[in-house]
């Protein structure tokens, strides 16, 4: 897949995602790795940050310029057509954005309750309907940036 501006956006969203949750873990909650190896992650995560900021920069300018793919079409199967598009109507770029870090949280935190291991499998797959079904919404607010951003560059041609 190409990369576009919504795709971009969220995989920083994700990785703001993973810093927050490393830092609470350093903090003392749910401490999975050793202190030492939350600061290498951290480490590693800042870097990633920066250089997808900087990607993600050089998209929008490349975007101006004309030279990158602004929309990629998705042909996704696991869906039915009756959960596609279902989002809220959203009218510009940043609310759009806003979103789609909302529908990453709460899919971080579905993601969680499906590997627990104190509840019945019963339950656990009621979650993963509820992770089809927001996934299935992120993926359209990334569609959603993208129309938005291709709308805003012609624009201003």
């Amino acid at each position: 897949m190409a990369e576009t501006l919504g795709s971009l956006i969220d995989k920083l969203a994700i990785k703001n995602l993973r810093e927050y949750h490393l830092r609470e873990m350093y903090q003392g909650k749910n401490k999975k790795f050793s202190s030492k190896e939350i600061k290498a992650r951290l480490n590693i995560l800042q870097k990633q940050k920066r250089k997808l900021i900087q990607e993600i920069e050089r998209f929008i300018v490349s975007a101006i310029k004309g030279e990158v793919l602004l929309k990629d079409e998705k042909l996704k199967l696991y869906n039915s057509s009756d959960v596609i598009s279902r989002i809220p109507s959203v009218k510009n770029l940043g609310e759009a954005i806003y979103y789609l870090a909302k529908m990453n949280a709460q899919l971080w935190h579905l993601e969680d309750e499906a590997r627990r291991s104190d509840v019945s499998l019963s339950y656990v797959g009621k979650t993963k309907r509820k992770i089809d079904l927001a996934n299935q919404q992120r993926n359209d607010f990334i569609d959603k940036i993208d129309a938005l951003f291709e709308k805003m560059i012609k624009k201003y041609k």
